[in-house]
């Protein structure tokens, strides 16, 4: 009986040593580290998400892109639905997108912190983007007009970089095409390798 009680007395004093083990002894509260203008610089991997219009169908890419100072600079930017606006045709579009390879294409931004929410705002000055499309033996000179149309973000909660473009217009060999329907490019979550 006397170690019955014992025992039993040994396990309350167990219980109660590994409940209070379990109890936290850290501030939960939680301070995120603040951003700085520098954290934006970064090779990013992208889901980007392409759409034609306002009822065409969404094509999902996964592309990469690098961030530095004041400048995105997408090596290979997709351009299959410009070339595809301009030509028409499906075949020839391909054709012609092989002929052109990769697009470089860099985006100006300049920057500032928000600490209230602890992201960095990048407000976008895009260029036009030129170019040159082979099609039945002539080459077309393409100009399209890239719009932002919203501010970008960097997050700092989980380091990502958010933002999206607008192919607006494009000018052929002088000439506005008609009818053309925007091309939107979002990029909703975009993180560094």
């Amino acid at each position: 009986m006397k170690k019955l009680t014992v025992l039993k007395a040994f396990m309350v004093v167990l219980v109660a040593f590994a409940a209070l083990s379990l109890t936290s002894c850290n501030n939960d509260s939680y301070e995120p580290v603040p951003v700085k203008l520098g954290d934006v610089n970064g090779n990013y991997k992208a889901r980007l998400f392409i759409q034609q219009g306002s009822k065409g169908p969404v094509v999902e890419k996964i592309i990469n892109f690098a961030a530095k100072d004041t400048i995105v600079d997408f090596k290979d930017f997709p351009i299959r639905e410009i070339v595809k606006s301009v030509v028409k045709d499906s075949v020839k579009t391909d054709t012609a997108l092989a002929k052109i390879g990769k697009v470089e294409y860099k985006l100006n931004y300049t920057s500032k912190i928000n600490t209230e929410q602890n992201i960095v705002e990048l407000t976008f000055a895009p260029k036009k983007l030129n170019i040159q499309i082979p099609v039945d033996g002539v080459t077309k000179n393409a100009v399209v007009t890239v719009v932002a149309k919203q501010k970008g973000f960097f997050v700092g909660q989980d380091w990502s970089l958010r933002f999206g473009l607008v192919a607006e217009k494009i000018i052929v060999d002088g000439v506005e095409l008609a009818p053309f329907e925007t091309i939107k490019y979002d990029f909703p979550y975009s993180i560094k390798n």
